[in-house]
């Protein structure tokens, strides 16, 4: 009965450190697991920080190569502004001319008939300087709209450059 109990005894020591072996690998298995999420974490953070930090660069330049398009775009308006007025009273100056011509090209005379086609050639003038102050003053707004209309368009295309990352070849 020794032997069998010695025997039970060894037997169920061997088991015992078989599971504490098996134990043991268990415990080892998952903390190298544990250690390895860990390292895969903190490798997913500080790329998810470094591409934050990339993207609000972007962002950033993006902003700033949208501000500049707009800067640009007031400065054109100026220009376009400045060179308005400078034809508004270009075509005021002449339409001034064309009234005061159309003024002096009456000239009463004791000939009726002078006078008949000195009335006509008024008439004629007239219709004429008012021709021309039309025409005049239509031709500046179309100018104008066609101004805000160019400088609208490049600026959409500068910013859409500036969004996309592109730069322009320019002429």
């Amino acid at each position: 009965m020794k032997t069998l109990a010695l025997r039970l005894g060894l037997l169920a020591l061997v088991l015992a450190s078989y599971w504490g072996a098996y134990q043991h690998g268990r415990s080892v298995e998952r903390a190298e697991a544990g250690q390895a999420s860990a390292q895969r974490d903190s490798g997913d953070r500080l790329a998810e920080v470094l591409g934050e930090r990339g993207a609000r660069a972007e962002e950033q330049r993006r902003a700033t190569a949208q501000e500049e398009a707009r800067a640009h775009a007031n400065e054109e308006h100026q220009v376009a502004d400045a060179g308005a007025v400078a034809a508004d009273a270009a075509g005021h100056r002449l339409r001034d001319e064309s009234a005061k011509f159309a003024a002096a090209v009456s000239c009463p005379g004791p000939d009726p008939t002078a006078v008949a086609r000195g009335q006509a050639a008024t008439r004629a003038a007239m219709v004429l300087s008012d021709l021309l102050t039309r025409a005049d003053e239509r031709a500046g707004e179309l100018a104008k709209a066609y101004d805000r209309a160019r400088i609208a368009g490049e600026e959409c295309e500068r910013e859409y450059d500036a969004l996309t990352g592109q730069q322009k070849t320019g002429l």
